[in-house]
């Protein structure tokens, strides 16, 4: 197929190019890395800090998913008001928040500490977050060269999130707090250098900020998540009133969606979404990140916990993941131009739900050359439908709108992150609790808190020790197993369904 040229049209008349763009790239990734590996590196440090905070099966899961939940409803605001009084300002602010977040994480004494700070880690994230697009969509006037700059960010997005665990690996085992306080030095580094390098930029017609909506969005995304946990683990409220708190988020973002249309200078430009290109981009992201980080925790305690691995063992089966991501970003801003968007997109989440396929035949023996190939095609596909869904979401607005459409697509990361560990965490303990029996010599609450994880299980039958400890395991993780295969299912049929409606949706050949 040739190569689709682009349209005269997108090349916007505008300032000349930036001629540090390329180290500006550099610094923006680096800061991009640094918030996306946050999301995940926790994955592989559950056992760890089930041992030495014990929280609860609830708490374990906010310590977990906090994070993305508050950097999701977060990144509109952050990315609106960085529009209005400069997205330099922002970005320095956040590397100085996220650092005390950072120092407070790793020095907590208990899990509610630890969840606080890792919600100060999502503010400051968010603060950063929008303007690693936006700034890039400034610096980068030339059409192709965008591209190849989205492409670097698409797999650094990316791969932060699939090198997370591996970093967790590689820390937890001097300390669990490690994870959090090597964030401290590396920004002690990049905060001079964003003063130097980033560009001032902001929109020109700044318009009035409506605080009702930023406390609308936050609320909403809140309260949705945190009904679904809770339907799910029924762990502080009845399931009852869990799927009240559920409608009552649902409501919220509708009065949210509602507000932004009457105003004149929204919060959210939801008018965006009217654009084909634009809301199959921001489904594209949010279902491709859904599957990956969702999965990712739940293979993470699968390695750990049922194959026995070391959580340095575990990031290390991980490892093509991360390599795979990265070339599949890099590779796909090559092919983008040629093969189109449609084909570039739908075909990255069909390569996911392919690879994902073999696993649902997975038993707790383990199968590493299986596991390494499934991990190298889920990288690689996540890849490249993330690159032509950024590209998609990026190219289809202009310059004044670009820290808004940023926004929105950073949020569908964090929230597709958010959401892919909430919802498929839902899934397999709604799967997983009814499939571990009663065992004999274990006492009823040590039956209920096993019920609840697999980590929880894992401490019971620590606690319990002797036969009925190992029967306790042995059916945790036989039930885990059979919940991770249903987990894989549902994500398969998603992506399959999701790849699908790309392929219909946009038109082929089109490259936006």
């Amino acid at each position: 197929m040739t190569a689709v040229r682009p349209a005269p049209a997108l090349r916007r008349p505008g300032p000349e190019p930036v001629r540090n763009r390329w180290a500006v790239l550099v610094l923006l990734c680096l800061s991009l890395l640094l918030i996306t590996v946050d999301a995940t590196v926790l994955h592989i440090a559950v056992p760890a800090l089930t041992a030495a905070l014990e929280p609860s099966a609830v708490q374990l899961l906010w310590i977990i998913d906090v994070y993305s939940l508050v950097v999701a409803p977060l990144l509109v605001l952050f990315g609106t008001l960085g529009d209005r009084y400069g997205r330099k300002r922002l970005v320095l602010t956040g590397f100085v928040l996220f650092g005390l977040a950072s120092a407070l994480a790793a020095l907590s004494p208990d899990a509610a500490t630890l969840i606080a700070a890792r919600a100060l880690l999502g503010v400051g994230g968010a603060m950063i977050m929008p303007a690693t697009l936006s700034i890039i969509r400034q610096v980068f006037t030339d059409r192709r060269e965008r591209a190849f700059a989205l492409g670097v960010w698409s797999a650094v997005a990316a791969a932060g999130a699939a090198v997370g665990p591996l970093v967790g690996g590689l820390l937890v085992g001097l300390w669990w707090g490690a994870v959090f306080l090597v964030n401290v030095p590396i920004l002690l580094v990049l905060l001079p250098a964003a003063a130097r390098l980033l560009p001032e930029s902001r929109s020109r017609g700044r318009g009035r900020w409506d605080p009702l909506s930023a406390v609308l969005s936050v609320l909403g995304i809140l309260t949705l998540a945190f009904g679904l946990k809770e339907a799910g683990s029924g762990g502080v409220m009845p399931r009852g009133a869990a799927a009240l708190v559920f409608c009552l988020g649902i409501a919220l973002l509708f009065w949210f969606v509602r507000r932004q249309r009457r105003l004149a200078t929204p919060l959210l430009d939801v008018d965006l979404f009217r654009r084909r290109e634009f809301s199959t981009g921001v489904a594209g992201v949010l279902l491709g990140v859904f599957s990956l980080v969702g999965l990712q925790l739940m293979l993470a305690q699968y390695l750990q916990l049922v194959l026995g691995d070391t959580p340095f063992q575990a990031a290390l089966r991980m490892l093509p993941l991360v390599v795979s991501a990265i070339l599949g970003g890099l590779v796909a801003a090559h092919l983008l131009p040629r093969l189109g968007m449609r084909v570039t997109m739908s075909g990255g989440l069909a390569l996911v739900a392919v690879s994902l396929t073999p696993t649902l035949g997975w038993g707790v023996e383990g199968h590493p050359v299986l596991l390494a190939v499934c991990f190298l095609g889920i990288g690689f596909g996540v890849q490249v439908a993330l690159l032509a869904a950024s590209d998609a979401i990026m190219s289809s607005c202009d310059e004044r709108r670009a820290g808004g459409a940023a926004a929105v697509e950073e949020t569908a990361y964090e929230l597709g992150a958010g959401l892919g560990v909430a919802v498929l965490g839902t899934i397999t303990t709604i799967a997983y609790a009814p499939a571990v029996p009663a065992i004999p010599g274990v006492p009823a609450d040590g039956m209920d808190q096993a019920r609840q994880s697999l980590a929880g299980a894992a401490h019971v039958a620590a606690g319990v020790g002797g036969d009925p400890g190992a029967a306790l395991l042995g059916a945790a993780r036989w039930a885990f197993v059979d919940a991770l295969h249903i987990t894989i299912a549902v994500s398969v049929a998603l992506l399959g369904v999701t790849a699908f409606a790309v392929a219909v949706l946009l038109r082929r050949g089109r490259s936006v």
